[in-house]
């Protein structure tokens, strides 16, 4: 049976280095897996009187039920600000609403964070991973998956990974998260 690993990229932006990492790894999943890159963008800003006054925004729902049929969680994102940019934190309000309706529980998850500075996004990756404790979702520790000076590893033209060491830890990053997936 094929497991879906959902794949949240936490950058709207065209060309964006989280996404061309996350095409990447997407990539090196073993047979068996399907990856499945789920939009974002799209969401209006969560506000409980959409589900408390019967008002939901017609993304919702479609959002919560993609989010219900996937086995785990694959989020690639870069640091805003020390933290993750309010889309990804937007998508974890939306599908874990209303209280006690939360589509991630349970999910095994890995976080990649992305950035052009050395600092590797260690803010935004720390910070999602509190919100994953409170959501139940098993998160994996190890490799651990900061990409700092990113630029250096793209091609742009080509919009792909051009190193291999980079293509190599991705692959190791995936093998771990599937050891994971395979336990829950």
């Amino acid at each position: 049976m094929t497991k879906t690993i959902g794949i949240f990229v936490g950058s709207l932006r065209k060309g964006s280095y989280s996404r061309i990492i996350a095409q990447e790894m997407a990539k090196l999943f073993p047979a068996g897996y399907e990856a499945k890159f789920i939009e974002i963008g799209n969401l209006p800003l969560y506000n409980q009187d959409f589900d408390d006054l019967n008002q939901v925004p017609e993304a919702y729902p479609t959002f919560r039920e993609e989010v219900k049929q996937i086995d785990a969680a694959l989020f690639v994102t870069p640091e805003y600000n020390r933290s993750v940019p309010a889309v990804l934190k937007n998508a974890l309000d939306v599908a874990s609403r209303p209280y006690g309706a939360n589509v991630w529980d349970g999910k095994p998850a890995a976080v990649v964070s992305v950035s052009i500075g050395a600092i590797s996004g260690f803010g935004a990756n720390h910070h999602l991973r509190q919100s994953l404790v409170f959501l139940n979702m098993p998160t994996l520790q190890q490799p651990e998956a900061y990409i700092g000076n990113v630029q250096k590893f793209i091609d742009e033209d080509k919009g792909e990974v051009n190193n291999q060491g980079t293509k190599d830890f991705l692959k190791s990053i995936d093998d771990a998260f599937v050891k994971l997936i395979e336990r829950y």
